[in-house]
């Protein structure tokens, strides 16, 4: 079986460790991107011929017309849970297995966000930049999160992770998420506009689909009090960066805390996170070695299961899948 690994070098040595490049080696012969850009779809296409499966890094999107190009290719696994980089319809069409990984981020992403919490309640990265540039940083009256509210919008994996430790840091915790019921003590499920005007603390952690782009938009944001700031570790479409940045130059919101954006690699755009009531990191939430073995290590573990044409864990469309290797 011959396998294409589409990291860059840079890329593969931080989301695809030795051990996992050794267990993809042990299911065949793997070819590896060595140029220092990302494959672009013509280049993705000439890299992968006569390849079996394409393990994809987040960077590379795998489009209808590369599929077509690639008769050959039995699988692409995404090295990630989201496969929006992926054209899974025509995949299917194909007879193309797309598989994604599970979530070995939580744990990662949730303690993110509690330093985000600290930080845009206690001033932590301005004073500091302020001492770093020389200047006398000015000693402002914080917020202490015991006591404070805190809405998180949509209550997946890490949802379901931060919200009790955020009770039990002495926090009300407010959920709002249309598709689950929240029945862990110290929870309270409420609608999506009274979250808005009653947290100190919006945390948006929604799935990114058509019906949420754009979620955190003026009128959401215009709900929201002045004093309260918004976090935003889950997809950058989720907010209006516009409606934002505009809120925050008018005093309209405190403060926000952002790992993602609409940068490319869906990192916070420079403009918003030059300002100073911004606290940004590009896109690290799951950047620990625990988080990114875990999923490198499943993508390993699919392409075993592949090779002995078996469904792996993590399939998302094997209904359509024909293009099984031999038994």
């Amino acid at each position: 079986m011959k396998l294409l690994l589409t990291h860059t070098p840079r890329m593969r040595d931080q989301y695809y460790g030795s051990r996992a490049l050794a267990a993809l080696r042990a299911v065949g012969e793997v070819r590896l991107h060595e140029a220092d850009d990302p494959l672009d779809p013509a280049a993705l296409a000439r890299a992968a011929g006569g390849v079996d499966l394409v393990v994809a890094d987040r960077a590379t999107a795998v489009p209808a017309e590369v599929l077509a190009a690639l008769p050959d290719l039995r699988a692409v696994l995404r090295v990630a849970v989201d496969i929006s980089t992926i054209d899974v319809a025509a995949a299917s069409a194909a007879g193309i297995l797309v598989t994604r990984a599970r979530p070995g981020f939580v744990a990662a992403v949730t303690e993110l966000a509690l330093g985000f919490l600290v930080d845009l309640s206690r001033g932590i990265s301005r004073t500091t930049a302020d001492y770093q540039a020389g200047r006398r940083p000015e000693a402002l009256m914080g917020r202490q999160l015991a006591g404070s509210t805190a809405g998180i919008i949509g209550y997946g994996a890490i949802g379901r992770n931060l919200g009790p430790l955020l009770a039990r840091l002495g926090m009300t915790v407010l959920v709002s998420d249309p598709h689950v019921r929240v029945t862990e003590p110290g929870l309270s499920q409420v609608g999506f506009g009274e979250l808005l005007a009653r947290a100190d603390y919006v945390i948006c952690l929604a799935v990114a689909t058509e019906a949420t782009e754009n979620l955190i938009d003026a009128a959401a944001i215009a709900h929201m009090r002045p004093d309260a700031v918004l976090l935003n570790l889950a997809r950058g479409n989720l907010v209006d960066e516009a409606a934002l940045a505009a809120a925050l130059r008018e005093g309209r919101l405190a403060g926000a805390a952002l790992d993602v954006g609409r940068a490319p690699d869906q990192m916070p755009s420079r403009l918003l996170a030059a300002l100073p009531q911004v606290v940004a990191t590009p896109h690290v939430g799951g950047l620990t070695p625990p988080a990114i073995e875990a999923q490198a290590m499943e993508t390993a573990a699919q392409a075993a299961a592949l090779a002995r044409g078996e469904v792996p864990d993590g399939a998302v469309n094997p209904e359509h899948w024909t293009r099984r290797p031999p038994a």
